[in-house]
C-alpha cells in the first residue's frame, strides 16, 4: 500500500541490476488476486528475477506457524510467484532469486522456512539495523563459504566471499531439488540452485543487486543470469 491504494512496484535496486550488470531488458509482471496465466507469461519472456520485498511469505504456504503480529504478507504474489517458478524452471526460461525470492523458490519447491532465525539456538542474528544509514545496512555483514563444485564458486573464483545481511527469515528444510550453494558461518543456507534446471536457476538470500556495478562477483552473478536469458529458445 502506498498511501490508501495498492500499487505494484518493484526497487529501483533491482531494475538497475537488470540493466547494468545483466544487460537485459526488465518489465515488471503485475501479481493480481486472480493471477496472470503461467503460459502467458513464460511465453513472453527470457529470464524472471524474483526479488526481495518488505513482504515475507505466508506461513500457510509451508505449513509454518503463524506470523507474528505486523508482519507484512502479499497473497496475490504469494499465488504468482510459487505457481511460476516451478513453471519457469521445468520449462527452461532463467530465474534468479534474491531474499524474498530465494525464500520463494525453496517453498515452490517444496521447502520450508524459519521464520525468525535469530530466536533459534545456533544461529547468529542476520538482520540489518534499520535504524543506520543504508549505505551501513547494507554494507559487508559476514562472508559465506561457497560449495565445492558450485556455480557461485566458478564465478568468484575463490571458496568464500563477503556479503551483506538483512533478513530474519531463512530456509528451515530445503527443498527436495535444491543443491547448497554458499553457508554462512553458522550454517544457515545462504545460497542454493536448482539441481534438475536445464538453465541457470539459482537464488541468494544476500543483496548482490545493492550498487552491483561496484562488486565484481554481484556484477559476475547477474552477467550470468542475463548471458541464461539471451541464450533462451522459445521455438525449441
Amino acid at each position: 500500500m502506498i498511501g490508501p491504494h495498492p500499487f505494484h512496484a518493484v526497487g529501483e535496486k533491482y531494475i538497475a541490476a537488470v540493466v547494468q550488470a545483466a544487460d537485459c531488458l526488465p518489465l515488471m509482471i503485475p501479481v493480481l488476486e486472480t493471477p496472470l496465466d503461467v503460459t502467458e507469461i513464460l511465453e513472453r519472456v527470457d529470464g524472471i528475477f524474483f526479488t526481495g520485498s518488505p513482504s515475507n511469505v505466508e506461513p500457510a504456504r509451508y505449513a509454518g506457524a503463524p506470523s507474528e503480529p505486523g508482519t507484512l504478507h502479499d497473497p496475490h504474489r504469494d499465488a504468482t510467484t510459487l505457481s511460476l517458478i516451478p513453471r519457469a524452471i521445468s520449462t527452461g526460461v532463467p530465474v534468479l532469486g534474491v531474499c524474498r525470492g530465494f525464500q520463494e523458490m525453496n517453498v515452490a519447491l517444496g521447502g520450508t522456512l524459519h521464520q525468525r532465525v535469530q530466536e533459534i539456538a545456533g544461529f547468529a542474528d542476520h538482520r540489518e539495523n534499520k535504524q543506520e544509514p543504508l549505505d551501513v545496512q547494507y554494507a559487508p555483514a559476514h562472508e559465506v563459504v561457497l560449495e565445492p563444485g558450485g556455480l557461485l564458486r566458478k564465478l568468484a573464483g575463490a571458496d568464500r566471499i563477503q556479503v551483506n545481511s538483512l533478513h530474519s527469515q531463512g530456509v528451515d528444510r530445503l527443498g527436495p531439488d535444491l543443491a547448497i550453494e554458499a553457508r554462512a558461518p553458522d550454517g544457515l543456507i545462504e545460497a542454493f540452485r536448482v539441481k534438475s534446471a536445464p538453465t541457470f536457476a539459482l537464488a541468494v538470500q544476500w543483496h548482490p543487486e545493492w550498487q552491483v556495478m561496484t562488486n565484481d562477483f554481484s556484477r559476475a552473478l547477474f552477467a550470468e543470469f542475463g548471458r541464461a536469458a539471451r541464450r533462451i529458445d522459445k521455438n525449441s
